[in-house]
């Protein structure tokens, strides 16, 4: 395992050091204690005037690809990063110099076999588009013709990504030792977060497969996803159809109309993926939308996805509704069922409370002029605050609706995103309860329940084996015993002075009607005390009794 000792000896750690010296974060930088350190208080600083969350994304853009590409990795956790820096984060470009087509063509041969022009007719050294992790090029097949876009890895990019990331897991654990306040964040954890979506996004057959998947849920011709060319494309490159189209942000110069239906396309695109489909692209912000002649939207960049089940999507939707409905208590609810797995206890009333003030905010403007971004954004700043966590789908998800509200913005500002989402809202719930549906579900209860009647018989058996083998036992675990203890003991008490009570009455009855001397008041004399002694008793008997207010 690599220490904070090895990585000091690395002349990429030293570069990390310096450039975070050079946007003012000494006081890390004093926690790694190297050697020399007073010459690196001496370096060039950037000039003042910039808060700390603008220094952070210079740091990391001057950091390189890597860094680059971890900034925007975590513009995609709204639960763990304050609203300031993340929109920082999301300034991060991929604004890298290409790599030279000689290099290219290398990288190529290695998953293709040589010459190029085996595989394609066309091919244009000039990129289209170049990234921290690819760059891509256009080119034409050479068995159909068809105009493609071929991704390609960047060269050495694995090596260099998996050494800043061996770099920046111990740095995140040496920080997690040595600052207190960062513990909340569990910066070990995170890195190893980043690690793993990197890593898989270095891949890009999972990128095909979700092309395909994602193409397999379009049903709306003007939602667009590019076929992909399984037997070109290995880990290193992707070969898919080119899709001819402006970026989503350049649309601004067409009419109105034409606007607003663009503006649609994109947010019922976004949300019918993350609310029917349970399957979405995880980053759907304007440099990732391209639109056709038409008006047809065209999703690309299908590396990082989520995955919503079922029953998630039916708890989301719930939230939405609730949201959309200005229901506190079932927003509170909701809220909780999906935290449910919170290691912390929360304050229920407290956090329903927060929730209704949350709302309160937003009661006094129109449902059209709502920002469903700002409002889900504020919802997880409301979760830190009571240390509720979401689950890492659902963070996702929330990213890519808002970042989904926010292109729509971008086109058609006047857009009523809250009546887009409400209608969608209500036409899923309305598929939930069509008779097919309803047939659907009953049946696998019904399945559930054959299943069950099945194994039921072997569950008891092996109860009962576990019985006579003494594996299995049964504990009783009282609370307050004392009390119970000491409550039947009163009890008994009383029922005991009463019966005696009762028994001295009726002796003392007997007594007297035996006419038996000595007399007191002309009567039996041990007749009358006994009367007098049952009277006390069932006089202290009462009063006890009020007195404790058993009654």
């Amino acid at each position: 395992m690599i220490t904070i000792n090895d990585i000091k000896k690395l002349k990429r750690f030293q570069e990390i050091v310096a450039v975070l010296t050079k946007y003012g974060f000494e006081e890390v930088v004093d926690r790694f204690d190297l050697p020399g350190s007073d010459l690196l208080q001496k370096a060039s600083r950037v000039e003042g005037g910039l808060n700390v969350f603008e220094r952070i994304r210079l740091a990391l853009e001057e950091l390189g690809p890597t860094f680059i590409k971890i900034g925007q990795v975590m513009s995609l956790r709204p639960d763990l990063l304050p609203e300031k820096l993340l929109n920082e984060l999301e300034k991060l470009q991929d604004d890298v110099p290409p790599i030279e087509f000689n290099e290219i063509e290398e990288e190529i041969f290695k998953s293709l076999a040589p010459p190029l022009n085996n595989h394609f007719s066309l091919f244009h050294s000039e990129p289209v588009a170049a990234a921290s992790l690819s760059q891509v090029h256009k080119g034409v097949l050479r068995s159909n013709d068809v105009e493609v876009a071929i991704k390609i890895r960047r060269p050495g990019i694995e090596k260099s990504l998996i050494s800043d990331l061996d770099i920046l897991e111990t740095i995140g654990k040496f920080l997690d030792q040595q600052f207190e306040e960062l513990k909340c964040y569990d910066i070990p954890a995170l890195v190893e977060t980043i690690r793993r979506t990197l890593i898989q996004e270095l891949d890009f057959t999972r990128e095909l497969d979700n092309m395909n998947i994602a193409r397999a849920h379009v049903k709306n011709e003007k939602i667009y996803i590019p076929k992909v060319y399984e037997e070109y494309s290995t880990k290193a490159l992707l070969v898919m159809e080119f899709f001819e189209g402006k970026k989503f942000r350049n649309v601004l110069s067409h009419s109105e109309h034409e606007r607003k239906k663009i503006a649609r396309n994109g947010l019922y695109a976004a949300t019918k993926q993350i609310l029917e489909d349970g399957f979405f692209h995880a980053d759907p912000h304007p440099g990732n939308l391209l639109v056709g002649e038409d008006g047809q939207l065209c999703f690309i960049d299908w590396g990082m996805v989520g995955r919503l089940t079922e029953q998630e999507r039916v708890e989301l939707i719930e939230l939405l509704s609730s949201v959309v409905k200005k229901d506190s208590k079932k927003l509170t609810q909701s809220l909780l069922r999906i935290c449910q797995k919170a290691e912390f206890q929360t304050d229920e009333k407290e956090l329903e409370r927060a929730v209704i003030e949350l709302l309160d905010r937003y009661h006094s403007i129109p449902l059209s002029s709502v920002n469903i971004g700002d409002f889900l954004i504020n919802i997880l700043t409301l979760l830190r605050k009571f240390r509720l966590r979401l689950p890492s789908e659902f963070t996702i998800m929330v990213k890519a609706l808002v970042t989904a509200d926010g292109a729509a913005r971008l086109v058609y500002p006047e857009l009523n995103i809250v009546d887009e989402i409400s209608e969608q809202v209500e036409a899923i719930s309305r598929k939930r309860y069509r008779p097919e549906m309803i047939w659907k579900s009953i049946k696998e209860s019904l399945s559930t329940f054959l299943v069950l009647k099945r194994d039921f018989p072997g569950q008891i058996a092996n109860i009962f084996e576990k019985f006579e083998k003494g594996d299995l036992g049964v504990k009783f675990q009282f609370e307050k015993l004392d009390d119970l203890v000491k409550s039947l003991e009163d009890a008994s008490n009383r029922l005991t002075i009463g019966i005696i009570t009762g028994a001295i009455i009726i002796g003392s009855s007997m007594i007297i009607t035996t006419g038996v001397k000595p007399f007191l008041f002309g009567y039996p004399a041990l007749g009358v005390i006994g009367y007098l002694i049952s009277v006390v008793l069932g006089l202290w008997l009462v009063i006890t009794i009020l007195r404790n207010k058993k009654y």
